[in-house]
């Protein structure tokens, strides 16, 4: 038997098959191979066409279907998605209007009137989060800057109940879905009626809940169809693509963090209790094993500034004569602490955990008789791993403790450096692993359906490719600290 994972990126969507029996994948599918196009009528905006999504997922399905014998032996289908999105359909299932995607800022002035408005205190109590620029506040600027749209609608959903609606016919949504949309309300277990009078909005709009893990729908005669999949087929997982990457990661329990480190980084740690942070630094957010009984809350941490430092270091600083491998060899000469040299990498627009202020990337204490090339290597990756520490206290402010990291070994996290540099100065133990976003959607898919007991007999087959454990300790704090006294 096999479990079927998408992966709705901004960029393409990428499909997984997975054995159920061994947990490996047998076939891996992305579609487009160029980023997928994005409309962006004005400054600041940014939406997708849903039906792109689909036909994109399409393509994907018909790749992965050309490494197996019979559709019928597919047991499961998990999804991912992009987080945010706000996707508009009337009665019949039409899409009113483009998506507005988790990267249009459209929305800020909104979320602040309403944070103001309902008041700071209370929106962290109970919906953990300002409204900020999410699902809630999107569907406000449509109220009303498009009110022929807003009053043909008939039930908002995100990317993935979108794509779930487009396989089963049935429109419906996750807790974790309202809740990074800043529709949950954590103390009242159920939508925030707060939030939706705030906004006028009458809660009929909502999909109804179905459980992250269970049946969601079953493929209908149409879609199966369209895809060349079994009618019938159980749709079992839904999930945001960060609390899915962390879930592909096997992390589930308080104290444990999954972590990427792209062009953005990403630190997504779990507490187990209902807890947020004062300063909104962080995003928290129904993890995917969530419960009002036994709380499992994601805190999610973006950084904006990561391996675009690195990219940015190559293509000014080296002119693009060193691969990343050569400039991790050069930077390994150097000394804990780039001896002085200290990056704060926060050149890509504004930093949340600095308070949404935008202080661009410093390079400080050069001393020209001293410092190379090298040196500034180094001490950009150390920046970044630092940033993310700035980070953690974040989270072990919540009440959160911090004894391993989990992460793929991809990007930066490929670096020598910059893995040694994040276990000595947090001093967690940092595993990484072979796994992808559409393949832990499909082991999801697996614990929904009922084929895996629980989390641990889902991954475990997921392959750990290293361990590493903190040293060096005192000499990276010390770096640290410096490091931190210019924020």
């Amino acid at each position: 038997m096999y479990l079927l994972g998408y992966d709705i990126g901004s960029s393409s969507v990428k499909g997984s098959l997975v054995d159920s029996q061994n947990g490996k994948t047998v076939a891996f599918a992305s579609y487009p191979k160029h980023e997928a196009f994005i409309i962006s009528k004005k400054a600041g905006w940014a939406e997708q066409d849903p039906a792109m999504w689909w036909g994109d997922l399409k393509v994907v399905t018909e790749q992965l279907l050309q490494q197996i014998r019979n559709p019928k032996d597919i047991a499961a289908i998990g999804i991912s998605y992009q987080m945010h999105g706000l996707v508009c359909v009337d009665k019949e299932l039409n899409v009113l209007r483009p998506s507005i995607i988790w990267c249009d800022s459209r929305a800020v002035p909104y979320g602040e009137k309403a944070w103001k408005a309902l008041g700071e205190e209370f929106c962290l109590e109970h919906m953990l989060n300002s409204p900020g620029n999410f699902t809630a506040s999107k569907l406000a600027w449509v109220k009303e800057h498009e009110p022929s749209v807003y009053k043909k609608i008939w039930k908002i959903m995100l990317p993935g109940d979108y794509i779930a609606m487009r396989l089963t016919g049935d429109v419906c949504t996750t807790v974790g879905g309202l809740s990074e949309g800043i529709f949950w309300d954590f103390k009242e277990n159920k939508p925030s009626q707060a939030l939706l009078e705030h906004f006028g909005f009458d809660n009929t709009i909502l999909p109804q809940i179905r459980p992250t893990f269970g049946r969601q729908g079953t493929l209908s005669k149409k879609a199966a169809q369209e895809l060349g999949l079994a009618e019938g087929t159980p749709v079992t997982y839904r999930a945001g693509d960060q609390p899915n990457n962390a879930l592909s990661l096997n992390v589930f329990n308080p104290g444990e963090i999954a972590s990427t480190a792209g062009t953005s980084g990403v630190v997504y740690g779990v507490i187990g209790k209902v807890n947020y942070d004062p300063a909104s630094r962080v995003n928290t957010f129904a993890h995917v094993n969530h419960t009002a009984k036994d709380p499992r809350l994601g805190v999610l941490l973006c950084i904006n500034g990561t391996g675009i430092l690195n990219s940015w270091l190559r293509h000014q600083i080296t002119m693009d004569q060193l691969s990343y491998p050569e400039m991790d060899h050069q930077a390994d000469g150097i000394p804990i602490g780039s001896e002085g040299v200290s990056i704060l990498p926060f050149g890509n627009g504004a930093e949340r955990l600095l308070g949404n202020k935008d202080k661009g990337c410093s390079i400080l204490g050069v001393n020209f008789n001293r410092h190379t090339r090298a040196h500034l290597l180094r001490a950009a990756q150390e920046g970044i791993v630092f940033a993310f520490k700035y980070g953690i206290e974040i989270m072990e402010g919540m009440g959160m403790k911090v004894d391993k990291i989990h992460a793929g070994k991809a990007n930066m996290f490929q670096s020598k450096i910059f893995r040694e540099t994040l276990a000595g100065v947090s001093g967690a133990v940092i595993e990484l692993y072979d796994t992808e976003g559409s393949a832990g959607a499909a082991k999801g898919a697996g614990i929904g359906a009922g084929i895996y007991r629980d989390n641990r007999e889902a991954f475990s087959t997921l392959e750990r490719l290293a361990v590493i454990l903190p040293k060096d300790e005192e000499r990276y704090a010390e770096a640290y600290e410096r490091w931190k006294s210019f924020i």
